[in-house]
């Protein structure tokens, strides 16, 4: 723990942390839980989880159905609310509308906690059937293209720091399995300046993505095009790795990003 962090644990609520905790077990795979369930995660007396779940469900932020509860409507208000806060998606909505229109594919914008990419912003052709991801969706970031480039600005000290468990989680005959692997595959795409995969995470998806930096010049989001093929015919490829590119660096501009503009524009 570094001295910031140590600063910071001398004003921690814990009966606040125990509550954003416990609303944090709720996932795509866990939508309905008891309390049983929860104190048992969380191991807590069950007394405690009780009136943590009273409280959170008195505001909102979950809904009881018999003994189980879920995720309740205030939970998804702040989402909507943490989104339209974002200046990365008020000016990233266009440029996803413009490239996806050009292009004929969904288009996509991701950001980065911690292991895991969260979509935030997505536009799909009327022509395109509906993909399973959708805003919010959350991925593993070492297994998805977009991650990679969402992992560029960390050396292999830090990612070894984000990723202490190694092997890494296979999600398909292409995942790196270990920090090393990642490391080699993220510079690659740092060298190129996209990353491309065919069949990368889901065996019938393609997909190009290229960084998107703010005025500091960090990574702060991956602009990707999703292709529904298992190979992009080579003579696609190309413009599609402009196009994409090119909206990346335009986004990246919009957000401030003046250093190193040459090396992304055509």
């Amino acid at each position: 723990m570094n001295e910031k962090s140590e600063g910071l644990e001398r004003y921690v609520v814990p009966g606040l942390e125990r509550g954003l905790k416990l609303l944090l077990e709720f996932n795509r795979q866990n939508t309905l839980l008891t309390a049983p369930d929860l104190a048992k995660r969380l191991d807590l007396p069950r007394t405690t989880v009780f009136r943590l779940l009273a409280t959170l469900e008195s505001m909102g932020f979950v809904t009881r159905y018999g003994n189980e509860y879920r995720l309740g409507m205030a939970v998804l208000r702040l989402g909507f609310e943490y989104l339209a806060s974002l200046e990365l998606t008020e000016l990233g909505q266009p440029v996803l509308n413009r490239l996806s229109r050009d292009i004929g594919y969904s288009c996509n914008l991701v950001v980065r906690d911690e292991q895991s990419i969260v979509y935030v912003a997505k536009v799909t052709p009327p022509t395109i059937l509906a993909s399973s991801v959708n805003v919010g969706t959350r991925l593993p970031a070492h297994a998805t293209v977009l991650g990679r480039i969402l992992l560029e600005d960390l050396d292999l000290a830090e990612l070894y720091e984000l990723y202490p468990d190694d092997p890494l989680p296979g999600y398909s005959s292409s995942t790196p399995r270990t920090v090393a692997d990642l490391h080699a595959m993220v510079q690659q795409d740092m060298q190129r300046g996209y990353a491309l995969s065919e069949g990368f995470y889901e065996s019938s998806i393609s997909t190009i993505a290229a960084p998107v930096r703010d005025g500091s010049g960090k990574v702060v989001a991956a602009l990707g095009a999703t292709i529904p093929s298992d190979h992009i015919d080579e003579q696609q490829l190309q413009p599609l790795v402009v196009k994409v590119r090119s909206n990346a660096a335009e986004l990246s501009r919009l957000l401030g990003y003046t250093k190193g503009r040459r090396a992304v524009e055509y």
